[in-house]
């Protein structure tokens, strides 16, 4: 059996993120060995092991082969472009060199070419965020802005596929963290706020992106950047949002209860945020007559008034979402249509108006039998353009799935739709196809 490469440290330096792009390109998508690479990119194995380990540097035309031959599309001549000018820039900076206005731009620049490169599977993203952390050209911003910063990324969360949404909230979460470490203890606890709501929407993007373990740091962080702005608001909100979205396949339903019952130990009263958690954790474990009990204090709570939270996280839409989610568990197709309308009318976020026509499904499944259910499921995962499948509406079309009866999960219907989900796309990931669920329509 062949000796398995040693890995590549993509953190090292520019040169080891560009070797581990070479190899990931060579090794995880085009299948080759680099015997093979080097006789057809013309150049010498030993060479492109070194290119590869990050011990040398290949040249730009040898780069530009290895990427028609890898159809890498140009991302490796346009990564090593980039790891070129990320080198010179570390250079000039550790010679004293601070007349470097364009480095910010240059960082969000080399962040997106590392994205698009398919560095995510290498822990690019990461590794560019530390290459990056130069300490020239700070991108530092008073809270006015920051907070602006926060409300942008927040939309864009709602808007766009999760995976266009991590690069440039890296890029600002190492920006803040760099500017706290210069600020004055007065200006502290208001950093740290915006700190917690950052780490609460990146948390929720890696969720999105099925990344459960990277998603839960995110959230523990939140947690002790919330705490530390001794900001009471942040602190519930932060915990509200981690038991909200671990729903999703990040913890079990028994998990996300404990996670309720200590954050309402926090407030002191039943909140809003909380009791929509709790009634569909509930419906999960199959305590209905408990979801529904829940989900009575949840409208008699919302009908006093929800003030909405300063960071914007809350939306009138997530108490219709959780009607939907709960009466679709029980099969109530009348309460849960009204709720779902309810849903389509008030929000563009393309997670809610995805995943109530997959409650709706569930609803079938219940209500009229697994054929009709599976069916609305599958064509309606079918119209959503694959960037946007993200595992929020992955998890719920796998509650659809665990809603069929056992006798009945051979079917060859339900065995494709089992297939679809677990890789997320039909075939194609870059089938373009849109339907009622294009992610533009009905924003307000």
């Amino acid at each position: 059996m062949p000796r398995r490469p040693e890995p590549v440290d993509p953190n090292a330096s520019p040169w080891h993120l560009l070797g581990a792009a070479l190899r990931y390109w060579r090794d995880d998508v085009r299948v080759i060995s680099q015997r093979e690479a080097a006789a057809a990119g013309l150049c010498d194995d030993s060479d492109l092991s070194k290119w590869e380990r990050g011990l040398a540097r290949p040249h730009p035309d040898t780069v530009a082969r290895l990427d028609a031959l890898y159809g890498a599309g140009g991302q490796l001549v346009a990564l090593h472009a980039s790891m070129a000018d990320l080198d010179r820039l570390r250079t000039l900076a550790s010679s004293g060199h601070r007349d470097l206005g364009e480095s910010a731009t240059d960082r969000r620049r080399l962040l997106q070419i590392a994205a698009a490169a398919g560095l995510g599977a290498l822990g690019g993203t990461e590794a560019v965020r530390q290459l990056l952390n130069m300490g020239i050209g700070d991108d530092f911003r008073d809270l006015d802005e920051w907070e602006l910063s926060s409300s942008d990324h927040l939309h864009a969360l709602r808007t766009r596929p999760p995976a266009a949404v991590a690069a440039h909230l890296a890029i600002d979460l190492d920006t803040l963290r760099r500017q706290k470490e210069v600020s004055s203890p007065a200006e502290l606890p208001a950093l740290h706020r915006v700190t917690a709501e950052l780490c609460a929407i990146h948390a929720n993007v890696l969720t999105r992106l099925g990344e459960h373990g990277a998603a839960i740091g995110w959230w523990r962080t939140g947690r002790r950047a919330a705490d530390a702005s001794g900001d009471f608001e942040i602190r519930l909100l932060i915990r509200s949002e981690e038991a909200g979205h671990s729903l999703y396949g990040q913890r079990s339903p028994e998990s996300v209860l404990r996670l309720v019952d200590a954050a309402e130990r926090l407030a002191g009263e039943p909140l809003v945020h909380l009791l929509s958690t709790r009634a569909k954790a509930l419906s999960m474990l199959g305590r209905t007559d408990e979801a529904r009990q829940t989900l009575r204090t949840l409208l008699d709570v919302a009908h006093r008034g929800v003030p909405a939270d300063s960071a914007g996280f809350y939306t009138p839409s997530q108490v219709y979402f959780t009607q939907s989610w709960v009466y679709a568990a029980a099969g109530d197709e009348t309460a849960a249509g009204a709720a779902q309308e309810e849903v389509r009318r008030l929000t563009g976020d393309y997670v809610y108006r995805a995943n109530v026509e997959l409650h709706r499904a569930l609803c079938l499944v219940r209500a009229r039998g697994v054929a009709e259910g599976v069916r609305h499921a599958a064509g309606m995962l079918d119209t959503v353009p694959a960037e946007y499948l993200s595992n929020h509406v992955l998890e719920t079309g796998r509650m659809v799935l665990r809603a069929v009866p056992v006798e009945q999960r051979g079917r060859a219907d339900v065995a494709e739709f089992g297939e679809f989900l677990a890789v997320g796309r039909t075939g194609d990931a870059s089938r373009g196809g849109r339907g009622s669920l294009d992610p533009g329509q009905g924003r307000r």
